[in-house]
């Protein structure tokens, strides 16, 4: 096998697909750091990528980090591990690592200001998304009713917060207010939708689609890119890859928005 895992930029406008990286690990989930790097997962820990390798971070042992991660607002690396107690949030700071999110279990996705948003079991054990504001450490769970919601994420001027949600029958992308109000799908398919991220000029919204009678949001499956307007409209396929877990969780974009960042896979049999 010459590479299982290919870190790529695309052109929202073109659809035009450019390789950063190509490994032959299994790394996720890239988010575009303004210096321009990525930050990825692979084998129970991050990595600083670029064109010229991976190099990784570090991280106490202890901590199995997953694909929920990225930055906060002051450039400080923000991720979910895997701890005997179970999924947290926490933040790393010049080598210092301390958890930001006092409830388990919990999924990070999505940052703005000193709020932080994730996914979370709580009352039910059903998955709603919830979020903490850094200084009160208080947390607030914003949805209710039926349903599983994930893959959350928040608008640039931080008013709205998007995420999935299979309230309507099988995942579709759902947008609501920064308070939780006005909840509902974007647009309705037949295909199973993940993981929305707005771009920061807020022009676009690209998702990953998954095809009809799909479960869940595995990986190494055919599956596409698609993007938006904030409001539903001129919905248009982007990329076709084969992917799926991995290829999309996180936010993605570039800092201006020109282009954002996902992970095609190879098969793990492939050549």
């Amino acid at each position: 096998m010459t590479w299982r895992s290919s870190l790529e930029v695309c052109d929202p406008q073109t659809g035009d697909c450019r390789v950063i990286l190509r490994s032959t690990m299994l790394i996720e989930a890239p988010n575009w750091h303004p210096g321009g790097w990525f930050l990825v997962n692979g084998e129970g820990g991050l990595w600083r990528a670029t064109a010229g390798g991976l190099e990784r971070i570090a991280t106490p042992t202890g901590l199995r980090c997953n694909n929920d991660h990225g930055f906060l607002p002051d450039g400080s690396i923000v991720f979910t591990a895997h701890t005997v107690e179970g999924p947290g949030i926490y933040r790393l700071v010049e080598g210092v690592v301390e958890q930001i999110v006092a409830r388990r279990p919990a999924w990070w996705h999505g940052a703005h200001g000193r709020r932080v948003a994730y996914a979370a079991a709580r009352g039910d054990r059903t998955l709603r998304i919830a979020e903490t504001d850094l200084d009160s450490g208080a947390e607030r769970v914003l949805t209710r009713g039926a349903g599983y919601q994930d893959g959350v994420d928040y608008s640039a001027c931080g008013r709205l917060i998007w995420f999935n949600s299979t309230a309507t029958g099988h995942s579709q992308i759902w947008r609501m207010t920064a308070d939780g109000g006005d909840a509902g799908p974007v647009f309705r398919d037949d295909r199973v939708n993940w993981f929305p991220h707005p771009s920061p000029c807020g022009r676009h919204v690209v998702y990953l689609s998954y095809p009809p009678g799909t479960e869940g949001h595995p990986r190494d499956l055919d599956v596409s890119l698609w993007i938006m307007r904030p409001d539903g409209s001129d919905r248009r396929r982007l990329v076709v890859l084969f992917g799926g877990q991995g290829s999309l969780n996180v936010p993605c974009w570039a800092p201006d928005g020109h282009a954002f960042a996902f992970m095609r896979y190879a098969p793990a049999t492939g050549t």
